[in-house]
């Protein structure tokens, strides 16, 4: 995908050209739909991004942007099951826009950063929260295996005329839990692309996660942590929806 997302200029014609196999249809439950992206360069999140979410998490306000790296062993597929950590209970969710880098690029203008993103997914930042919080560093409490699922495709940005005006929800068995816009970011995706591509080159495949709303577990009293066999849904207009069940994290033999 990686290769794809880097040729695009050079492939779009010849896959839009491709006439439609009927016979290639298949219904959504009889495949299983992989991360678009297995492997990124960089996989990227940037925190406290909607003004409501700060509020409930009674922090100040930042004031440059917060960023966070996760590995790309987090990486999930859109309908894969989110381990629930031996180490912790304290398991939470976070509905967000994703983007994916289409140009290696290096500092880049707000005005310009539309051209250096290939298209946008729905993800879900899962985070475990006592690890997240336990040191002013919260890169491990978002680092947990299987907890950066997204997806459920890329949309291109020539099929996506705003990413500014989608709405983005979260529902927990059914429940709504979020249900925001993202017109709400306090730093939308063009003025995140501008401040990472003045620290490092982005690279065609990278994902950046665009920051959640408000309504995650830990900003209830008392808190809402997911629990095994919940299932976590997180929907973005035009783009599509992941829907994640919580599973036991497997057993694993040492050194494998």
């Amino acid at each position: 995908m990686i290769e794809l997302i880097a040729g695009w200029s050079a492939y779009r014609e010849q896959l839009e050209a491709l006439e439609p196999d009927e016979a290639l249809d298949h219904l959504l439950d009889e495949v299983t739909l992989c991360a678009p992206i297995l492997r990124p360069g960089k996989l990227l999140g940037i925190g406290l991004n909607y003004a409501d979410h700060v509020a409930e998490a009674a922090l100040p306000a930042p004031t440059d942007q917060v960023w966070f790296m996760m590995p790309p062993s987090a990486v999930n597929g859109p309908r894969d099951p989110i381990q629930m950590p031996k180490v912790s209970l304290s398991l939470d969710y976070e509905a967000e826009l994703a983007f994916v880098i289409g140009r290696r690029c290096r500092h880049v203008s707000r005005e310009r950063a539309h051209e250096v993103i290939f298209g946008y997914c729905a993800a879900n930042d899962v985070s475990v929260r006592d690890w997240q919080l336990r040191t002013s560093q919260v890169i491990l409490g978002k680092s947990f295996d299987s907890h950066a699922p997204f997806g459920p495709w890329i949309v291109t940005t020539d099929e996506l005329n705003d990413p500014h005006c989608l709405g983005i929800r979260c529902f927990v068995n059914g429940e709504k839990r979020q249900d925001s816009n993202t017109r709400e970011l306090i730093h939308n995706c063009f003025d995140q692309v501008e401040h990472l591509s003045k620290v490092m080159t982005l690279e065609p495949g990278d994902v950046i996660f665009s920051g959640t709303p408000a309504g995650v577990g830990f900003g209830f009293k008392p808190p809402r942590w997911l629990a095994i066999g919940d299932v976590v849904r997180v929907e973005i207009d035009n783009i599509g929806f992941l829907e994640n069940r919580v599973a036991a994290e497997p057993e694993v033999p040492y050194g494998t």
